[in-house]
């Protein structure tokens, strides 16, 4: 079942330097009785016009294209304080490119080879403000953040044992009535643990609180 927006449409706008794939992406997104596709880029320059004149819910950005690659886009767009939220598609699975999508600010990352099956979950998932990466990117995420940041893991925060749990689960992807269901208490708990988590540490955005739980080594590889 679809978890977006039910009074209107997730306006779409897909940056891509091929044709053929803007255009079966196009397709397939239209598909959605939820999805309106709104503009189309070919390059980054194109995609920050576009997310500046068209506002969209989402944007779909390739990370390699002519002019200005995907991640200065992201990078400028954020720069903007638009609304819109970015999934990066990528042919590259490397750590690099992981850490890099979510430091320009993007809310997703998709690989091109599996964007048939997850890149509607994926902009889903980022139009409602959580982060979208698939499996093997997250283990990549923990093994790179675990490796580089293990001294820091040892230092200690300001964070209770129930704001580090409900910390955890954020970062891994679940939602406040899941996590509510796993802790046993309400939702409307979880979501004050959650604002006490972001005003201690001063952390707003998602990816902002997955990137530090990955940092302390609260998420181990293989969970």
């Amino acid at each position: 079942m679809s978890e977006a927006k039910t009074d209107t449409k997730i306006r779409i706008v897909l940056a891509d330097d091929h044709q053929v794939l803007r255009s079966g992406l196009r397709a397939l997104l239209n598909m959605e009785p939820d999805f309106e596709v709104v503009g189309e880029a070919s390059n980054g320059i194109q995609a920050v016009k576009l997310a500046e004149t068209l506002r969209p819910d989402v944007i779909v950005m390739d990370v390699s294209m002519p002019e200005m690659d995907g991640l200065q886009a992201t990078r400028d767009i954020r720069s903007l304080d638009l609304q819109s939220k970015i999934v990066m598609l990528t042919v590259h699975a490397d750590e690099e490119y992981l850490f890099q999508t979510l430091k320009a600010g993007a809310s997703g990352f998709v690989h091109k080879s599996s964007a048939d099956r997850e890149l509607i979950e994926a902009i889903r998932t980022a139009n409602r403000g959580d982060v979208f990466l698939y499996p093997s990117a997250i283990k990549k995420l923990l093994g790179g953040f675990l490796r580089g940041e293990s001294r820091k893991a040892d230092e200690k925060d300001s964070l209770t044992k129930r704001e580090r749990e409900v910390l955890k689960a954020t970062a891994e992807g679940y939602t406040n009535h899941e996590i509510a269901e796993q802790l046993v208490i309400s939702p409307k708990t979880v979501d004050t643990y959650r604002q006490r988590i972001r005003e201690k540490l001063n952390l707003h955005h998602r990816s902002e609180l997955v990137r530090y739980a990955l940092k302390r080594g609260y998420l181990v590889p293989g969970e």
